[in-house]
């Protein structure tokens, strides 16, 4: 651990402005600092004020009522070490020596700072008292202190008693603000690459990354996911106005320094609403040693907020296996690419993953990530389903035999028992295990209320859609995703207005105006519908005068045939995309419900079912084209046989 360490050198290095011979002894409100014993005492008393939060006092009142820039700080406390992220250790010692102050940075008394330049001592210096000339005069003062000292102690008293009586709660509402912080929810901001190497910028998310995935593992912390704090890097807002965009009590940000296979990570904590430092500190170590670092800095911060960890929760954020530091490099560099949520970003990141596996054969984590990756890349069907779900069921169960307790793992394998293997019970239970590891997982707990949404258990659902906004609330995906149950439960103006919401983050969101286009269908609204189908055509490059003659013909059997129109058209349309790219048999099977043709509806569901199509299950139990067949034999038999609950 990097900790600040006094300066010995004796402060002479700027003169006070008001005297070329500077006195020993300084006061000013109950504070007296002694220069030449290096103290500072309140009332008579020494308080804790020892190395650069003293050195930065002494430097301040040097020159009161003039700014010392943090140049000229720097200078003085850290001439020779270009390795401290100085600007971090300032801020601390100031902190800590607006602390002993009883000062804030929001109304200061004592210690002012000026944006972007340095500090001032605004305070006012008593200048030293004259020696007495008589006994007379020596005998006024000792009554006059006589006197104030008496009506101190009954100030004092009065107040213990007001206190002791808890006179209108007075005691109460007092300690009841001091006793805690009453942090409950945090965003971790992307930290700041210090090597001055763009390539580096992998490097420092993957780190702010694992952080916001170790802290989201306490339980009584709602954590902000990294898809909603990755819009703040480099915008420079205040923290005070991303907490509030974001609904948190505190930030934490910090710096990330890699120097070939060392690294030192700075990390801060300041509290929102009243705008408050409250922890810093600085922590270095080997590349290998990665992992543990970043859980010193998790723990630290609980420890700093006080949330009390469960043994559970301890256990998990105390990593201390060593990591090969190549392997990591390719980790790290396989989440960046995982994160984009594009094809290319999943091959990529499919590469990346595999080379930390060779070199580190036992490296649960990246496993893990590797089912993920496979999971996202099957849904947003990139690769065929069942390829990647039958490889992200290999990589889970790889990374389960050598950590039980991946959340990450346990998520990737519910989807596969879900969407693969159709196997419900398990994959209920292994949500409840990931969510019991990691509380605050952003994707376990979509895909966990994805799949409560299309079990047609809406309430559920939705609540556990609450909270993906809640730790997710700028994530486009997360948002549209979020209207699954919505949707699913027919409540249709609900999924347009989220989903024009999510398209006002996201023009070009195809989840978002996907669900936009189904709930305008499913309302009846078909010309809405049309005219979103065009748009979102031309949006993703298809001719506009070849879209718009094809729209045309759409409207008009609609205008002429009213719903039937619509969707016989659109089968038209689709058989012919279907003798060149078959797509999903479930599609097929939707059209001809929706036209009314049961016969060819069930040809298709069987063959969805033989294929175990994703979207057969999504849809099957919710999609309104299927309401006049939910009697039929055939349809409870198919119910059955996939092994839904009738």
């Amino acid at each position: 651990m990097i900790n600040s360490a006094s300066n010995p050198r004796a402060s002479s290095e700027f003169a006070i402005a008001t005297s070329p011979s500077p006195p020993q002894v300084i006061r000013f409100g109950v504070f007296e600092v002694d220069l030449a014993a290096g103290e500072v005492r309140k009332g008579g008393m020494r308080q804790k004020l020892a190395g650069q939060p003293f050195q930065v006092l002494q430097a301040l009142l040097e020159r009161p009522q003039e700014i010392v820039t943090r140049e000229e700080l720097r200078q003085r406390l850290w001439p020779d070490n270009t390795f401290v992220d100085y600007e971090l250790a300032l801020k601390k010692a100031v902190n800590r020596l607006r602390e002993v102050l009883g000062d804030s940075a929001e109304s200061p008394h004592f210690i002012e700072t000026i944006p972007r330049r340095g500090y001032r001592f605004i305070g006012t210096i008593v200048p030293p008292s004259a020696p007495a000339e008589s006994g007379e005069q020596s005998d006024g003062v000792g009554v006059r202190l006589l006197w104030k000292f008496a009506a101190s102690l009954a100030l004092a008293c009065a107040v213990a008693l007001l206190l002791w009586l808890n006179t209108d709660k007075l005691r109460t509402r007092i300690f009841a603000k001091s006793s805690s912080i009453d942090i409950h929810s945090v965003a971790v901001l992307p930290f700041k690459n210090l090597s001055k190497d763009v390539e580096q910028e992998y490097f420092v998310d993957g780190m702010t990354d694992e952080l916001i995935t170790d802290l989201a593992k306490i339980g009584e912390l709602r954590v902000i996911s990294r898809t909603s704090v990755t819009p703040y890097k480099g915008v420079g807002k205040p923290l005070g106005v991303i907490a509030r965009e974001l609904n948190v009590d505190a930030i934490v940000e910090g710096t990330v320094l890699r120097s070939g296979n060392r690294v030192r990570v700075t990390a801060q904590l300041v509290r929102a609403s009243p705008e408050r430092h409250l922890w810093a500190d600085s922590y270095q170590g080997d590349l290998a040693d990665v992992l543990s670092l970043q859980d010193r800095v998790a723990r630290s911060i609980a420890r700093e907020i006080r949330v009390t960890l469960t043994p559970e929760e301890q256990a998990r954020l105390t990593n201390l296996r060593p990591t090969d530091p190549e392997a990591y490099d390719a980790y790290v560099r396989g989440r960046h690419y995982a994160t984009q949520i594009t094809p290319d970003g999943f091959e990529k990141a499919i590469v990346n993953f595999g080379r930390a596996i060779e070199l580190q054969p036992r490296y649960a984590q990246a496993y893990a990530d590797l089912a993920e990756t496979y999971c996202w890349a099957a849904a947003m069907q990139s690769i065929p389903a069942q390829e990647g779900l039958l490889k992200a069921r290999q990589a889970a169960m790889k990374a389960l035999e050598m950590d039980d307790s991946l959340s990450q793992a346990h998520s990737s394998l519910a989807w596969v028992k879900y969407a693969y293997e159709w196997n419900f019970p398990e994959a209920e239970r292994e949500f409840h295990r990931a969510l019991e590891l990691n509380p605050g997982a952003s994707w376990a707990l979509l895909w966990h209320g994805m799949y409560l949404g299309q079990a047609n258990r809406i309430e559920e659902s939705l609540a556990e859609m609450k909270k993906v906004r809640q730790v997710d609330p700028l994530s486009p995906a997360a948002n549209a995703l979020a209207l699954v149950p919505e949707l699913n439960g027919r409540n249709y103006d609900a999924t347009i207005e989220g989903g024009q919401k999510v398209l006002e983050m996201d023009r070009a969101n195809g989840l978002a105006r996907w669900l936009l286009t189904t709930a305008y269908e499913w309302k009846g609204d078909f010309s809405k519908a049309i005219d979103l189908e065009e748009e979102t055509a031309v949006l993703y490059g298809e001719n506009k005068e070849e879209a718009a003659q094809r729209f045309s013909r759409l409207r008009r059997a609609y205008e002429t045939l009213g719903p039937k129109g619509y969707w016989r058209m659109n089968l038209d349309q689709q058989q012919t995309v279907w003798k060149t790219n078959p797509g999903d048999p479930y599609a097929h099977a939707v059209l001809y419900a929706r036209t009314g043709d049961m016969q060819n509806a069930f040809v298709w569901l069987e063959k969805a079912y033989q294929a175990r199509s994703q979207e057969l299950i999504f849809g099957l139990r919710t999609d309104p084209a299927f309401d006049h067949f939910r009697s039929d034999p055939k349809y409870t038999g198919l119910l059955r046989r996939i092994g839904f609950p009738l």
